[in-house]
């Protein structure tokens, strides 16, 4: 049966920060999950989803024998962590908002 769950149901994230740049890497839990949730989590569905944190370029490195994806945001810390008077630009933080996002997989 087909149902849209958030990501976090059905796979982790990692991520990290580094200057302006955040990665964020999902792992599906089952192969079986990768392709919807490689058909879902896109540069451009992160891009709408939000767009008031990640206003840069968005690539995605696809891991396909390991059933994981690694995103590289450009321009989404707001110039970093040292340059920002944000309190809270740490790239980190994003694996959350990630795993928030739906995908549609067989349960």
């Amino acid at each position: 049966m087909r149902q849209t769950v958030p990501l976090r149901r059905v796979a982790s994230a990692r991520a990290g920060d580094k200057g302006n740049i955040s990665n964020v890497s999902v792992w599906a839990y089952e192969a079986r999950h990768y392709a919807d949730i490689k058909a879902s989590i896109t540069p451009e569905a992160l891009k709408a989803a939000y767009p008031a944190q990640f206003r840069g370029q968005i690539e995605r490195f696809e891991l396909d024998h390991l059933h994981g994806m690694n995103f590289v945001i450009h321009d989404a810390l707001e110039g970093g962590v040292n340059t920002s008077l944000n309190l809270d630009a740490h790239g980190k933080s994003f694996s959350f908002l990630v795993l928030d996002l739906p995908v549609t997989v067989d349960l």
